[in-house]
């Protein structure tokens, strides 16, 4: 009959979640196509030939160039062949961009008004190996998980569903991005909580107090972005999202939004271990009460705090590694208070402080309503 319940309830929250989150169409900020205007086709090909290769130099610096012979492998090019030039002319490449026969390329054609085209090798394409990867990812889960990783994998999808096809549509449509993404972290919290995890109270108990513990850090993130004066554009792609004046976008509210979707991350590791440890707690000693699991839970959530808080910065030291060697380089000899004022550094320590104190904050909270519910119950059923 528990089961019965919580299925009912989690139902129902999805279904009104849904509904209320039901996706509206982006802009549109294509515009009308003038003959004028150059339009730009991708294709996917394969190097069949290298006729030369060499470097240039021109105004003092040296590239890398190679003639090509390319076979076209989709699109309406399909079996065609063509020469061109990979590096020299009018633009250079590095040594990592020369490619191999029978590597597989995208290549850009650009077709402009008088009739003319002009095509370049845009990178190496990599969507037909890395899904082999992919397969094996799934299947170490599947194996290591069972069924419990199977709702894992599912529950991945759905995250990234919410995100593609929810929150990114209502940003670019104008929507506050803060509270689109509190909306799309609800949805991705029930549905991939209790499907990784399952109808229980313990795991009732984590959702609530992830919810929870999220409000908090959008506050946190909210007073953080207010006292050090960020506005989001720190990031190079922020930026150049705000050289389109056909967009609507609050990039304060995008990067508060970022934080609390990469917090959400860790988030749930913290609050549904915690919530088993208390249940698991109490089911080994029936005597404990609210003070003793209540301790208990510290204890453990210290243990795991420590060890969340550190993967949390290693996670955005990792992705922003390059800010670092500039900072170590530091090319235009800066003063260091400079570099470290700039706005890209900024974001990221924000970011990263914001998150930290939300999980830090996450242990106290789920362990009090764990612990509670717990001791007020004369039966444990888990």
């Amino acid at each position: 009959m528990t089961k019965l319940i919580n299925i009912v309830i989690f139902l129902s929250v999805f279904l009104l979640s849904i509904s209320f989150v039901s996706p509206v169409k982006a802009q549109d900020n294509a515009g009308e196509n003038s003959s004028d205007v150059p339009t730009e086709v991708f294709y996917k090909a394969l190097v069949e030939k290298i006729t030369a290769q060499g470097e240039n130099t021109s105004y003092g610096f040296t590239s890398p160039y190679q003639k090509v012979v390319l076979k076209f492998l989709d699109g309406n090019l399909k079996g065609q062949e063509i020469n061109i030039d990979n590096g020299g002319g009018a633009y250079s490449i590095d040594k990592s961009q020369l490619v191999n026969v029978n590597d597989t390329v995208l290549v850009n054609k650009t077709d402009f008004g008088d009739n003319s085209s002009t095509y370049q090798i845009t990178d190496q394409y990599r969507l037909d190996k890395v899904i082999p990867i992919i397969i094996v990812f799934f299947l170490a889960i599947l194996v290591l998980s069972g069924f419990q990783g199977l709702g894992s994998i599912v529950g991945l999808v759905i995250s990234l569903a919410v995100i593609i096809k929810y929150i990114i549509p209502q940003i670019l449509a104008g929507k506050d991005p803060l509270f689109i993404s509190i909306i799309g972290c609800l949805v991705i919290m029930i549905t991939t909580i209790y499907l990784a995890h399952g109808f229980s109270r313990k795991t009732t108990i984590a959702l609530i107090s992830t919810f929870l513990t999220l409000v908090g850090t959008a506050l946190i993130s909210i007073l953080f972005v207010q006292i050090t004066r960020l506005t989001g554009l720190g990031n190079e792609d922020a930026s150049s999202l705000r050289l389109d004046p056909s967009l609507n976008i609050n990039f304060k509210g995008l990067l508060l939004g970022g934080i609390l979707i990469g917090t959400l991350g860790v988030l749930d590791d913290v609050t549904t271990g915690l919530s088993a440890s208390i249940f698991e707690l109490a089911k080994a000693n029936p005597k404990y009460k609210y003070k003793e699991l209540f301790r208990s839970g510290l204890v453990i959530g210290r243990e795991h705090i420590a060890s969340l808080v550190n993967t949390l910065v290693l996670a955005y030291a990792g992705a922003s590694l390059p800010i670092f060697v500039t900072i170590v380089l530091n090319p235009s000899h800066y003063p260091i208070n400079i570099i470290l004022n700039d706005g890209l550094i900024m974001e990221e320590v924000v970011r990263t402080l914001a998150g930290s104190i939300g999980l830090i904050a996450a242990v106290p909270l789920t362990t009090f309503i764990a612990a509670y519910y717990v001791s007020k119950q004369k039966t444990l059923k888990v």
